[in-house]
C-alpha cells in the first residue's frame, strides 16, 4: 500500500499550495548527503575550506536542493504522477545550522494532465534562496 495519496488532475486548482516540509541543516545531515551523492567538494563539508573561499560556513549543494524540490513534488503527485521538468536557481547559500523549508504552488492547470508549478526553498533568515518551476503530469480519474 502506498502511504502517499494519489492526486488526480481533476482535483487540482490554480493557486493550490503543496504541503511543504522543513529540515534543519545539521553537519551530520549535510555530510550524509554529500557522501550519498559523491559530491566531495570541500566547500560542502569543510568549514575551514568554505571560509577560505569567502563563505560564512559550509552550505548545501545542488543535489540537496534538487532532492528537496523533487520531494515536495513527488509527495504531492503520488506514485502515478510524473515529474516532467524541474528548473531552479541557487541564489543564496543555505548554511549549516540554518533551517530550510521546501514549498510549492500550482500556477496553471493545463491540458492532458499537465500542471505547472512554482517551487522554492526558503530560509527563515534569508527568504527564498532557491526559486524554481516544474511541470508534472497527473493521471485522470477517468
Amino acid at each position: 500500500m502506498n502511504a502517499i495519496p494519489q492526486r488526480c488532475w481533476e482535483e487540482v486548482a490554480d493557486g493550490e499550495d503543496l504541503a511543504g516540509f522543513s529540515l534543519e541543516l545539521t553537519r551530520t545531515r549535510m555530510a550524509l548527503q554529500v557522501s550519498g551523492t559523491q559530491d566531495f567538494y570541500p566547500i560542502h563539508h569543510d568549514t575551514a575550506f568554505a571560509r577560505g573561499a569567502g563563505h560564512e560556513d559550509i552550505f548545501i549543494n545542488t543535489g540537496f536542493i534538487r532532492a528537496c524540490l523533487c520531494r515536495v513534488l513527488t509527495d504531492w503527485i503520488g506514485a502515478e504522477g510524473f515529474v516532467r521538468r524541474l528548473a531552479f536557481q541557487m541564489r543564496t547559500p543555505n548554511l549549516v545550522g540554518e533551517t530550510i523549508t521546501a514549498r510549492g504552488r500550482v500556477t496553471q492547470k493545463g491540458p492532458e494532465g499537465r500542471v505547472e508549478l512554482e517551487v522554492w526553498i526558503e530560509n527563515a533568515g534569508k527568504g527564498v534562496t532557491a526559486p524554481g518551476s516544474a511541470t508534472v503530469t497527473l493521471p485522470s480519474r477517468r
